[in-house]
């Protein structure tokens, strides 16, 4: 079994999701209304049993093939990129499995809507915020460092006049600021905002 193939192409899957999941949390930037509307519309092409469950099986593939290819490659990664793409894939691997579990345990067992105020409720409590803050900063940043490190191996041509080193360096900031915005919506505007009463229980209140 091809297990590389089948990595790159869940891989493919859930970078769109992530990509449309991480556009919809920049959006908090512009505030709390913002946020949720746009998840509302974005929920209508994603929150189905088709293709959730879809998307299920790919983290539950990237997850599988991810552990194979790093078992079986660890002793003969060099370079910094190569590098990146083993460290930031492993991060990754345990941020989706926790990540999705919470999800599930939130929407299934607590009866919570997993919206903005999920994530936000422990961003924002200390000393929650401790654990959360970097839990949700790294996963954004492993994620742009982990499509750097891959797109820098495939690319073999410049853009614009740009090498795929620096293509990749770029990629890299970009997951940098992203993560930045991000803490900064939900965040920075909850100092005038209540979290709803229901989503006390994930901080213990």
């Amino acid at each position: 079994m091809d297990w590389k193939r089948i990595h790159y192409i869940s891989g493919i899957t859930l970078s769109i999701f992530i990509g449309i999941h991480l556009a919809n949390h920049v959006v908090s930037i512009l505030g709390e209304e913002a946020h949720l509307k746009t998840m509302a519309f974005l929920r209508h092409l994603y929150r189905n049993r088709i293709v959730e469950s879809f998307l299920l099986l790919a983290v539950a593939v990237q997850i599988t093939s991810g552990l194979r290819l790093f078992f079986r490659k660890r002793k003969v990664v060099n370079g910094l990129f190569d590098k990146l793409q083993v460290w930031t894939g492993l991060y990754l691997a345990f941020f989706l499995l926790v990540h999705v579990s919470a999800v599930l345990i939130g929407r299934l067992v607590l009866h919570l809507d997993t919206n903005l105020y999920f994530g936000a409720a422990g961003i924002n409590t200390f000393p929650f915020n401790l654990f959360f803050i970097p839990y949700y900063s790294f996963a954004i940043m492993a994620v742009w460092g982990h499509i750097a490190a891959v797109h820098r191996k495939k690319m073999t041509a410049s853009i614009v006049g740009l090498s795929p080193q620096i293509q990749a360096k770029l990629l890299v900031y970009t997951g940098f600021i992203l993560a930045l915005l991000i803490l900064y919506g939900l965040t920075n505007q909850f100092a005038g905002m209540t979290i709803p009463e229901a989503y006390n229980v994930l901080v213990g209140k």
